[in-house]
C-alpha cells in the first residue's frame, strides 16, 4: 500500500485527494491529515480513513480537534512545527495544499525526506523555485504538479529531448471578467470575482483566475519545472476549459492533454503515477461539446500577466515579492477594502520600491516575503485612506 499525506486536506484539493483515496482503500495509507483550524472536517476526514496523525495548524483548534477524535487511535498535534514534522514523517506520496507561503517549510520538509512531494500550491516554486529544486535533486524528491495546466504539460513533455520544444502553451478560462470591458471592472463585488465559470475553487484561487495572476503563477511555476526557456512559453484564453495545456514540437506536432474540469483527474494522475487509476468522471463528450475556442489574453485589463512574466525574466527575489503581494492584495480586496483593479496595481508598486539582492536559502525567501508583505499592507492601507477621503469629500 502506498503511505499518503494530506497537506491541506480541507480545502478543495485535499477535499479531492480524500475522494479518489476514499474510492480504492486497498490501495492506500493514510498516515496523516493537516488543516489550519477546520476541526469538525479534519476529524471525521482522519476517522474516515483511519489516518495516524490529524494536525492543526492553529494551536487553539488543538482541544477541540483533541476531544473530535476522542475514543479512536487518531494522535492529535498543532503549531507550525508539529506540520512540519508531519511533512517530514515520509511517507511515500504528500499532497501539498497548503495555500500561501505557510506552506513552503511544510514542501521543504517532504522533500528533504524524499518519496513523491505533489504540489498544488504555487508559492514553493514561485517564490522559492531554485532552493526547492536544489533540495530535490539532494534528497531524490520526485516532483509531479497537481495544477491542471502543469500536469497537463508534464503528461505531454518528452522531458528527455527539451530541444525538440517548440513552445509550451498554458491555457487558461480568462476568468469571469474576459469579455468585461475596463470600465466596468473597476466596480466588481467579491461575489462576482469568486465564481469563476468552469472550476470550483477556493476564494484566493478563483480571485487569481479573475485577475489572470493565476496565469502568471504558472508561467514562473512551468519555467521552474521544465527544461524550456520562458520566452517559449505561451498564454492562451481558452474559455471551456477543456484543453488544459499543450506542447508544440518542431515537427509541427502539438500534444495536447484534455479532461474535464475538475481536479480530481490531475490529483488521480498523480496518485497513481506512473501508472493510472479510474476516477468517477464521465468520458468527454466531444460532440456535445462542439467547439473549442483560442484568443489571446489582454494585456491591458489584465497587468498582472506582465508583471508575472517581467518577474521571472527578471529572477532573484522579483517572483517571490509578486507572491507575497499579490496575497496581501488579495485578501484585502477580498475584505473590502480595495477595488478589484488595484490588486494588480498594488503588486505593481511593491515590486516597484522592493529589488533585494536573490534568496539562496529558504530563510531569505521567508525575509523577503515578510517585508514584501509589510510594503504592500502599506499600500494597502494608503488606498483605503485615500478611498475614504475621497467618500469624505
Amino acid at each position: 500500500m502506498k503511505t499518503v499525506t494530506i497537506l491541506g486536506a480541507t480545502g478543495s484539493v485535499g477535499t479531492s485527494t480524500l475522494d479518489l483515496i476514499e474510492r480504492e482503500p486497498e490501495r492506500f495509507r493514510v498516515l496523516a491529515l493537516t488543516a489550519n483550524c477546520d476541526v469538525p472536517k479534519l476529524a471525521a476526514a482522519a476517522i474516515r480513513t483511519r489516518a495516524e496523525l490529524a494536525v492543526v495548524a492553529d494551536e487553539t483548534c488543538l482541544p477541540a480537534l483533541r476531544e473530535a477524535l476522542h475514543g479512536t487511535n487518531i494522535r492529535a498535534a498543532a503549531g507550525k512545527q508539529a506540520i512540519d514534522d508531519t511533512a517530514a514523517m515520509g511517507a511515500d506520496w504528500t499532497m501539498a495544499a497548503i495555500v500561501g507561503c505557510a506552506g513552503l517549510r511544510p514542501v521543504m520538509a517532504a522533500i528533504e525526506r524524499g518519496g513523491t512531494v505533489v504540489l498544488a500550491n504555487k508559492e514553493p516554486l514561485v517564490a522559492a523555485g531554485d532552493i526547492i529544486l536544489a533540495a530535490a535533486k539532494r534528497s531524490g524528491a520526485t516532483l509531479l504538479p497537481a495544477d491542471s495546466e502543469h500536469n497537463a504539460i508534464f503528461q505531454c513533455l518528452d522531458a528527455t529531448r527539451p530541444d525538440r520544444v517548440r513552445r509550451i502553451i498554458l491555457t487558461g478560462s480568462g476568468g469571469p471578467f474576459r469579455d468585461w470591458p475596463i470600465e466596468r471592472m473597476r466596480s466588481v463585488t467579491v461575489a462576482q470575482a469568486v465564481a469563476h465559470p468552469n472550476w470550483s475553487m477556493g476564494a484566493k484561487i478563483s480571485v487569481d483566475s479573475a485577475t489572470m495572476m493565476n496565469k502568471g503563477l504558472e508561467l514562473i511555476e512551468a519555467a521552474r519545472l521544465f527544461a524550456v526557456e520562458s520566452n517559449r512559453i505561451e498564454i492562451v484564453v481558452h474559455r471551456q476549459s477543456v484543453i488544459h495545456s499543450m506542447v508544440d514540437y518542431i515537427d509541427g506536432s502539438m500534444l495536447a492533454q484534455l479532461g474535464p474540469s475538475d481536479m480530481r483527474v490531475p490529483i488521480a494522475h498523480t496518485l497513481a503515477w506512473p501508472d493510472r487509476m479510474a476516477t468517477p468522471m464521465q468520458p468527454l463528450d466531444l460532440v456535445a461539446l462542439g467547439r473549442l475556442d483560442f484568443e489571446a489574453p489582454d494585456p491591458v485589463r489584465f497587468p498582472a500577466l506582465r508583471l508575472a512574466r517581467e518577474a521571472l525574466d527578471a529572477g532573484g527575489a522579483r517572483p517571490a515579492i509578486l507572491n507575497a503581494a499579490n496575497e496581501v492584495a488579495v485578501a484585502a480586496f477580498l475584505s473590502g477594502r480595495i477595488g478589484f483593479l488595484e490588486i494588480a496595481a498594488i503588486v505593481g508598486d511593491t515590486l516597484a520600491c522592493y529589488d533585494p539582492p536573490a534568496p539562496d536559502t529558504l530563510d531569505a525567501v521567508l525575509a523577503i516575503d515578510a517585508e514584501a508583505r509589510a510594503l504592500a499592507a502599506e499600500r494597502v492601507r494608503a488606498t483605503t485612506t485615500a478611498s475614504v477621503e475621497d467618500r469624505v469629500v
